[in-house]
């Protein structure tokens, strides 16, 4: 019986060494945390729902030299604004505060939801104005 005890105590510390030994931790610092990316100067779009033109502000936006715009999500739904021409694609953004900035062109671009197409938006290129509106988004 006593041998039996040992032998399934020696058993037991066996795994748990085991189950603790060869994940690859090295007992160093731990990995450092990522520094998220600046946004470049440019504008903020804020995305308020599905109400138009109205669904984004300020519309249309005005990013300067940059040509850098930032859609943030204000809304509880996701949205993915994309370029009329197909310049850009921001992809799906999350709702509530997630954001994603792209660069426009020079030439300034009209732009949708293509989750909501009656989502509808227009930023300014470099020349100050934003290209006439074509298609069947606008």
């Amino acid at each position: 019986m006593r041998s039996r005890l040992v032998s399934a105590t020696v058993f037991g510390v066996a795994l748990a060494c085991a189950a603790c030994g060869g994940s690859g931790y090295n007992g160093g610092s731990p990995s450092p945390t990522p520094t998220p990316t600046p946004t470049p100067s440019g504008v903020t779009v804020s995305i308020a729902g599905n109400l138009g033109s109205q669904s984004f502000n300020p519309n249309p936006a005005s990013p300067g030299a940059a040509l850098a715009v930032n859609w943030r999500n204000a809304d509880g739904l996701v949205h993915r604004i994309v370029a009329n021409d197909n310049s850009f694609d921001t992809g799906n953004i999350s709702p509530n505060g997630t954001s994603m900035t792209v660069t426009v062109p020079a030439a300034g671009v009209n732009y949708h939801c293509s989750l909501h197409p009656t989502m509808i938006g227009a930023v300014n290129g470099s020349g100050g104005t934003a290209p006439p509106c074509t298609g069947r988004y606008c």
